[in-house]
């Protein structure tokens, strides 16, 4: 049954269907249809290439989003990070020079001025550095600002176009079933045809909307993100060149005020083989001298004992050799 044979517009009988279209089956099918468009997605099932490829502006356009999304979370670690090596780096120049300081005023020479010298250098340089980290705070909070704002009201616009879109392709896939069973001649199929068009057209309507939207904030978002950038980046490339213009003066100042110094030579060792060799080639020589003493000292105490030896026979032989005289004295 066509509308224009009755005198109606298409506008007036779509209105009209939406009217009568507050059924509770055609609601279960409606949420029915969606439910299944979603497990489609979730499962990653292919869908209709036409449909997809319809979509291919806003999936690039979701893509930038996700980008700015991702990046933004990741500049505000680095930034977190960048400020606390600031505060560890400007530390530790600050002790160097302190320690510099305080063993240059206990040295008397030309060098003990040197290490005073460099000692305050150091020190100022530790504290300009931390003047970067009013700039990087800044952009820490602009960043961060940023994506609480900016960023959650595209993601809340995206959620909206993702459940539109939800909605519009079951629409599709309900259509879809419909269509093939349609029989032209029968008025109940027609009708029921007919409604699923409209819901079509409604939820499409819907979804061009909050596709347009999405693209727009995508696209404002993004040049949003790099007036941000230049505008606090600025800030502290200025800082940072302010920093390294005082530190570079500081130290070209130290270097001028001491040229003529006499340099210390210094040896360096590079490798410790060498040393190692010739220590255990010591300690084998003072083994074998120990070894050598020792068995001279075995060697004199043999003799020794040897000796002994000898005076013991040869006093026990003249103690025989008296016993016997004086026993042949007695016999005559």
């Amino acid at each position: 049954m066509e509308g224009g044979n009755f005198g109606y517009s298409r506008d007036y009988l779509d209105r009209f269907i939406q009217s009568q279209d507050s059924s509770v089956v055609n609601k279960f099918q409606q949420k029915y249809w969606k439910t299944k468009q979603t497990l489609i997605k979730v499962t990653g099932k292919k869908e209709d290439e036409h449909v997809v490829a319809s979509d291919a502006d806003l999936d690039a356009k979701l893509e930038v989003f996700h980008s700015i999304q991702r990046t933004c979370m990741e500049l505000l670690k680095v930034i977190e990070q960048y400020q606390r090596r600031i505060c560890l780096l400007s530390q530790e120049e600050n002790e160097l020079g302190r320690f510099l300081r305080s063993q240059g005023s206990q040295d008397k020479t030309r060098a003990g001025k040197i290490m005073q010298a460099t000692g305050k250098a150091l020190c100022f340089s530790s504290q300009q550095r931390l003047a970067l980290r009013n700039p990087l705070c800044r952009l820490y909070q602009e960043v961060e600002t940023f994506r609480y704002r900016a960023i959650s009201d595209t993601w809340l616009t995206v959620n909206r176009m993702e459940q539109s879109r939800t909605e519009y392709r079951g629409a599709l896939l309900w259509m879809k079933d419909v269509s093939q069973e349609l029989d032209p001649d029968t008025h109940k199929q027609m009708e029921k045809f007919r409604k699923v068009q409209a819901q079509v057209r409604t939820t499409k309507t819907s979804f061009d909307k909050l596709k347009n939207d999405v693209c727009q904030k995508v696209d404002l978002l993004g040049a949003s993100r790099c007036n941000l950038l230049s505008h606090v980046l600025t800030t502290y490339q200025t800082t940072l060149l302010h920093f390294w213009e005082k530190t570079s003066h500081t130290m070209a100042a130290i270097h001028e005020s001491f040229k003529g110094c006499q340099h210390y030579e210094f040896s360096t060792i590079k490798t410790l083989q060498d040393p190692v060799d010739k220590l255990a080639k010591k300690k084998g020589k003072n083994k074998v001298k120990a070894e050598t003493e020792e068995a001279k000292k075995e060697e004199t105490t043999d003799d020794q004992l040897i000796s002994l030896v000898n005076e013991n026979t040869s006093d026990k032989a003249r103690e025989v050799g008296g016993r016997g005289d004086r026993q042949h004295g007695l016999t005559e």
